[in-house]
């Protein structure tokens, strides 16, 4: 099984490149896409979906074990149902905090999306509109923490600046 892993800061641009990936893939074996905005445990929940990403997903694919990942339910703002992962097939996974040292051990491929701040708050307020101004701060200032930690940008195999 290929994984692919997709980091870069909130507006960069990892949901669009991950599905251009899945959608310019070549041959029938498409890649399962996930997206850490549909784990992430609210908006503290970064470094959480970080490690559930390797316990629950990229460690058992490797171990050859049942691969999942839980949903949150935000409106509900509580865990939801589980979702299997066929380990026949690609796997691409895109969000903030997909490359930490630990989940880039477990990967085949890593990219690093960027573009310039401005930009990229821009784009990530147009998506997700007023809820997003509101914890921008919040979540810029765990971005940065896992940054700081993890040193994203340094593991991974390519640099796509959009």
């Amino acid at each position: 099984m290929t994984v692919i892993l997709l980091d870069g800061p909130s507006g960069s641009g990892k949901t669009e490149l991950a599905l251009r990936m899945r959608d310019g893939w070549v041959g029938a074996d498409l890649p399962t896409v996930v997206h850490l905005d549909s784990i992430y445990p609210g908006w503290d929940g970064l470094e959480e979906a970080s490690a559930h990403l390797a316990e629950h997903l990229l460690e058992p694919l490797r171990d050859g074990r049942p691969a999942r990942w839980r949903r949150y339910d935000w409106e509900r703002a509580e865990p939801a149902e589980w979702h299997l992962v066929d380990p026949a097939h690609p796997l691409i996974v895109e969000g903030c905090g997909a490359l930490s040292r630990r989940n880039a051990a477990l990967a085949d491929f890593a990219v690093w999306v960027e573009t310039d701040d401005a930009a990229r708050k821009q784009r990530a307020l147009e998506r997700d509109g007023e809820l997003y101004a509101r914890e921008w701060d919040r979540w810029e200032a765990q971005w940065r923490a896992f940054v700081r930690r993890e040193n994203p940008r340094t593991l991974a195999t390519m640099i796509v600046p959009t």
